[in-house]
């Protein structure tokens, strides 16, 4: 399905020829195609973007010919658990819930990513670049969560933005697994009180430490606090779990109560709301739209919700959840959602610019403008069509990825080189950037 390749050494580009899809322009605004257009990028960013003939290359620019390709900004999957879910791991590789408490406020998903991670090397095969990687929904509040790109070695080297949202569950996730041990909360009365309880706690923290700070007098910090009023002062979205309309107006109501700034996230039941939710300005990260009706708040679970809230004025964004739906399969969630009504415009825009400028990353990703990161997926066709392919996709310039027609395999640069302890393993055969991998069988 794969194999590595060396990594390429970080040089100008001009990508000349390809039907250019910017997305949105340096100040956020839509961006109109261009046909053919050029993407140049100069260390590891974007330089400029414009029509063919309108764009002045650099004679040190290595010049690729996109001729009957498309690009995209990457992709921005803006609900996942990459890396701390691992697909296909079992209960070894899923650290994605601290279910033995219920307050997880303190808890980072930062610290449970494994960049090894085969959804990894999925994401770059769908053209995904960026994801926002968040804790479970087992519990009512899951942790902090942190936007990272989709390739590299060390995942602090990754991060795009370590203070992005906190992660927070109603409905049936944490009233099952808190309720199955016969402890608060099994209802969602219980679930709200213990949002309301963990807030109002916070709020008498912040009281306490400008006291403290106002006297000149020590104070002894708690890492949970810390986080929550960090959502009370507006350095941190909340990113709510709620699927059924009930557990959507509750987010609502809670988001109102302590002025935090939500984002509701599944919103399976949206469309029922979707003129409540737009006269609210509120933002929804909708999906996953490929999976089944497993539990009662999934059953009214259809492809037309993005197109209905879209409709009423709602900025949306999609989601694979992955691993719940593969990573890769992220650009036909949009597919399938504009199959039942959605603009294709607002489609790309759900996996781009919208997450981004929802989430705080808009100056980095989600947008093929000047100043941002030059991420990058060329794809075979418009990337819509269900036929289309991820055939090369960049980071800050440097391809990562590309579809190998003739093998039927994605070459992906391995971040780790070519290390003498594969070399050895590959009984000394190993070519140079190529790398094979032993079982660990301790």
């Amino acid at each position: 399905m794969y194999r590595s390749v060396s990594v390429p050494a970080a040089r100008d580009l001009a990508l000349v020829g390809g039907r250019v899809l910017p997305v949105a322009d340096e100040q956020g605004r839509r961006a109109a195609p261009l046909d053919p257009g050029v993407v140049l990028v100069r260390d590891g960013r974007i330089a400029a973007v414009g029509a063919v003939g309108e764009v002045d290359v650099p004679a040190e620019a290595e010049v690729i010919d996109c001729a009957g390709t498309v690009l995209t900004p990457g992709l921005v999957e803006a609900h996942g658990h990459l890396g701390v879910h691992e697909d296909g791991e079992g209960w070894a590789g899923d650290d994605t819930n601290e279910m033995t408490i219920v307050d997880g406020a303190k808890l980072r998903a930062l610290d449970a990513i494994n960049p090894r991670e085969v959804g990894f090397k999925d994401a770059l095969r769908g053209g995904v670049t960026s994801a926002v990687v968040k804790p479970g929904s087992g519990n009512p509040i899951g942790g902090r969560t942190v936007a990272v790109k989709t390739w590299g070695r060390v995942v602090d080297e990754m991060v795009i933005r370590e203070d992005v949202s906190v992660k927070s569950a109603l409905g049936e996730n944490p009233k099952r697994v808190h309720g199955e041990k016969g402890r608060m909360p099994s209802v969602r009365m219980g679930v709200a009180a213990a949002l309301r309880e963990a807030f109002v706690e916070a709020q008498n923290y912040v009281a306490a430490r400008a006291a403290a700070h106002s006297e000149g007098k020590p104070f002894a910090r708690d890492l949970g606090k810390e986080t929550l009023a960090a959502v009370l002062a507006g350095e941190l979205a909340w990113d709510q779990h709620c699927h059924r309309a009930d557990d959507i107006a509750t987010a609502v109501r809670l988001s109102e109560e302590f002025g935090y700034r939500l984002v509701v996230n599944h919103g399976t039941e949206g469309h029922l709301l979707a003129d409540y939710l737009a006269e609210k300005g509120i933002d929804v990260i909708v999906g996953p739209l490929m999976t089944s009706r497993s539990k009662v708040e999934l059953r009214e679970r259809t492809l037309a919700t993005p197109a209905a809230l879209a409709e009423a004025g709602v900025r949306i964004a999609l989601t694979t959840d992955h691993p719940v739906v593969p990573i890769n399969f992220l650009i036909h969630e949009a597919t399938l959602a504009v199959k039942d009504g959605l603009d294709p415009v607002v489609a790309l825009e759900s996996l781009t610019v919208n997450p981004a400028a929802m989430l705080g990353l808009d100056d980095r990703v989600g947008s093929l403008a000047p100043g941002r990161d030059a991420d990058i997926a060329v794809w075979s066709a418009d990337p819509l069509d269900v036929h289309a392919r991820a055939e090369h996709v960049y980071i800050a310039g440097r391809r990562v990825y590309r579809w190998d027609e003739e093998s039927g395999q994605g070459e992906v640069a391995d971040p780790h080189g070519p290390t003498r302890v594969a070399h050895v393993q590959a009984g000394g055969k190993a070519q140079a950037g190529e790398t094979e991998r032993s079982a660990d069988t301790r």
